[in-house]
């Protein structure tokens, strides 16, 4: 810290509290040759040539304004239109933390209430808080939730086989030590009935992706299903989603799922390295006592005049210590602010028009890439933006060639997550890949099975 505010005196007082005669004691159990070591540093650099040094290192990186991107797998590049960061941007909302006073808080505490409002719309659930941290934790948020409803007396989970493979570890990180069964991640891939079999009495949720990691849609007569056979056992039915794909797609509202989760990145925010990102948590209202994060409400004053505040708090860990309902503090608030703007700036429409821009590009590119030789779509089921394509070369190579030789972002490796989908690659297509774009990734698909991946792997090994 530039100021720390202990006087000699203070400091004198805590040394002697800790039973020591001065700071330097505080490190006797580090050798004295390494206390002080001689730091061989280069020549101290002015302002302007230390920027001009991180200018030329910043452009070293590749970045989303000047390679096409074709990668997505859970992160995504929408555009985000001016005014989300011209409002974000904002004193107000960018420096304000916790909301826990109203009275100073109206206006961060109205935008998440409008964050909230809008993503039920969205979703067309009861309630949605503000927020988590991302969609991997509010995955696991809903296990948590899940078991709360239950009063911790079922220990099993179904984990959809195609529910993002992070989703699945973080479920796993947040109930090591609780005694859970978690089955379903081996199961037949978009199998639902594959999911069915699984739910028994002792079954607390089943949760299912849709659209699932592997791009597959699946129709609102087969969630129902799944949701039906979850709540023939007194289960909770969760469900993940892409918000961007409820523009066109039914809510998950409409086929009766008690949770719906996501990641709300695509909303408003860049990918941004992998944060910060917005966990979407949205619920049937008599669960609303068991939810995690914060819930915003409108009200009225003492003098009748409309207000906003945090509701419901007593779930909170700022009171119920550790008898909260999750121990969730912070909670990507200006994230969700940025998502509120972004939502109100499209509209229905502009939602609507940015998913069918990215089913229409995808499906397009798919199209194109089946008609090269060697390249393999093996998404024969209805899909969103990402489709699954078999590659004639390992992934990891096809990409440095895309990157090297096109300045294109390659898809995602899924061998990573699923061994026998070895050289597949999930590609992504949104309302930011232009035609051009698509057809220069299909012309490098096509010198890769002309032979030139071999040739520029020769030059690197004898060049």
């Amino acid at each position: 810290m530039p100021y720390i505010p202990n006087t000699d005196e203070e400091r004198a007082a805590m040394l002697r509290v800790i039973g020591v005669d001065k700071v330097e004691d505080l490190f006797h159990d580090v050798p004295a040759e390494y206390r002080f070591p001689t730091l061989d540093l280069p020549r101290p650099l002015s302002e302007a040539e230390i920027l001009a040094e991180l200018r030329d290192m910043a452009e070293m990186n590749v970045d989303l304004d000047h390679a096409a991107c074709f990668l997505g797998a859970g992160a995504y590049n929408h555009f985000v239109p001016s005014v989300v960061d011209m409002v974000i941007s904002r004193s107000e909302f960018y420096t304000a933390y916790t909301p826990y006073q109203p009275e100073v808080s109206q206006g961060v505490l109205q935008a998440l209430f409008e964050y909230q409002s809008m993503i039920c719309a969205l979703t067309e659930m009861d309630v949605a808080n503000s927020s988590h941290y991302d969609g991997a934790t509010a995955t696991a948020e809903a296990v948590i939730m899940a078991l709360n409803v239950h009063r911790r007396k079922r220990k099993r989970v179904v984990l959809s086989p195609t529910l993002h493979p992070m989703y699945r570890q973080t479920v796993h990180t947040y109930t090591q030590g609780m005694g859970l069964t978690i089955v379903g991640e081996d199961a037949p891939r978009h199998d639902l009935q594959a999911l069915t079999d699984l739910i028994d009495d002792d079954t607390c949720c089943v949760i299912v992706q849709n659209p699932d990691f592997l791009g597959r849609m699946f129709s609102p007569a087969e969630m129902k299903a799944l949701a039906d056979a979850a709540h023939a056992r007194k289960a909770l039915f969760v469900v993940a989603v892409d918000p961007i794909s409820l523009g066109f797609m039914v809510p998950p509202g409409r086929y009766d799922a008690d949770v719906v989760v996501g990641e709300g990145q695509s909303l408003g925010n860049p990918p941004n390295f992998g944060g910060p990102y917005l966990g979407i948590f949205a619920f049937k209202k008599e669960y609303v006592r068991k939810s995690s994060g914060r819930l915003v409400g409108e009200t009225v004053d003492a003098e009748g005049k409309r207000g906003y505040v945090i509701t419901l708090s007593t779930r909170e860990q700022h009171i119920r210590r550790e008898k909260a309902t999750s121990n969730i503090c912070t909670n990507e608030a200006l994230v969700a602010i940025a998502s509120a703007v972004y939502m109100a700036a499209m509209g229905k429409q502009g939602l609507r028009r940015v998913a069918e821009m990215s089913y229409h590009k995808a499906h397009y590119a798919a199209k194109r890439i089946a008609e090269v030789e060697g390249f393999e779509v093996l998404s024969t089921w209805p899909f969103f933006k990402e489709f699954v394509v078999k590659c004639p070369a390992p992934v990891a190579e096809i990409n440095d060639y895309l990157l090297d030789e096109w300045g294109i972002i390659g898809g995602y490796d899924l061998s990573q997550d699923y061994p026998d989908l070895e050289n597949a690659m999930l590609l992504c297509v949104t309302e930011m890949n232009t035609r051009e774009e698509i057809d220069d990734l299909v012309s490098a698909f096509e010198e890769i099975a002309g032979g030139a991946l071999e040739s520029t792997v020769r030059f690197h090994v004898t060049g």
